[in-house]
């Protein structure tokens, strides 16, 4: 039997392929990450659309359904009647004939509706600018804290964060995390009470000329009045702390709740004063409509939108870039 041992077999002189590198993965711009994102939101609302008008012609029963497709979507009642009413009008008064021109017709609805929420935050007017962040566990509080930390670094400006939620430990860990993660420094104590750890972050950031402080607060529902109560004494130790202050008070809302935030915007805004709003998790809902129901029932400045779990995927709100995503529009297409 013959064979060849490792040590005298023939060398193989034929070219080896070269190594292959692995792709480096793209960075998405954020529009592409806010077209990403709304995709749920897109299929039900944008692209159902689509789907229900298909070849159709315009007609009543074609509005009807559209009615549906926009209640799914979370986009609530009043606005619904009113987006069906507007479309009714401008079908019968413009002659509108093609799925395109409806199309058309309720993104321009659309965007009207919800540009009066575009109001991006001016923190040059204060130093520190202090704000106050509220909202019901699980909205994607905390989160939103440590990627604002992220953006407001990125505007040149310095930051300092106050972990206020002391009822919950992994609240203080998790913004401790992020303060690493941002090389921000985090004022926190193992136990005490928030209104005192935040009273002390604004001294803190007195003394160190720091630009914004972003104050954490404990999780609550707005139905348990004695936790509202509380949250009402951090808004007015923070002013005793700094008398113009709270700068802002943002509420964070997770947008998988639909109609719900509306009920939450109303009992926060009567405990604390409401003065802008984050709406988080747009990328796990189908229900982005509640966007438009915000601009009809709760018009408050809606500052910032999430998209993602990555620490630039949230950014301010812009009407016409978020309706340009939820319809799949070019930015200087169909929106003109």
């Amino acid at each position: 039997m013959f064979g060849f041992s490792k040590k005298n077999a023939p060398r193989d002189e034929s070219p080896q392929p070269a190594a292959v590198e692995p792709p480096v993965p793209e960075k998405r711009s954020w529009a592409q990450r806010l077209r990403l994102g709304l995709t749920r939101t897109r299929l039900q609302f944008g692209g159902g659309l689509a789907d229900l008008l298909g070849l159709r012609k315009i007609d009543e029963d074609l509005l009807e359904e559209l009615e549906s497709t926009l209640l799914m979507a979370d986009c609530g009642v009043e606005v619904t009647q009113r987006l069906i009413e507007g479309l009714r009008g401008r079908w019968k008064k413009e002659h509108l004939e093609s799925a395109q021109q409806l199309r058309r017709a309720l993104s321009e609805a659309l965007l009207e509706m919800v540009t009066p929420l575009e109001a991006e935050l001016d923190v040059s007017g204060h130093k520190p600018y202090i704000i106050m962040l509220a909202g019901i566990n699980g909205s994607g509080k905390t989160t939103s804290i440590g990627k604002l930390a992220k953006y407001f670094q990125s505007q040149g400006k310095s930051v300092l964060l106050a972990a206020g939620d002391t009822f919950r430990a992994a609240a203080r860990e998790q913004l401790m995390a992020w303060g690493e993660r941002n090389s921000v420094t985090v004022i926190a104590q193992e136990k005490g009470d928030a209104a005192a750890v935040i009273f002390d972050a604004i001294n803190a950031a007195r003394a160190r000329n720091i630009d914004i402080v972003l104050a954490d607060t404990a999780g609550r529902l707005p139905t348990q009045l004695h936790l509202m109560e509380e949250i009402a004494k951090v808004r007015r130790v923070i002013a005793k702390a700094e008398p113009t202050g709270p700068h802002e008070v943002m509420l964070v809302l997770d947008a998988n709740i639909g109609q719900n935030a509306l009920a939450q915007v109303k009992a926060f805004d009567a405990a604390i004063g409401v003065t802008g709003l984050v709406l988080t998790k747009l990328d796990g809902t189908a229900k982005g409509g509640v966007v438009a129901a915000i601009a009809r029932q709760c018009p408050k400045p809606l500052r910032f939108i999430g998209v993602g779990e990555g620490i630039d995927d949230l950014q301010p709100f812009r009407a016409r870039e978020f309706v340009g995503a939820l319809f799949d529009l070019e930015e200087e297409g169909e929106q003109g």
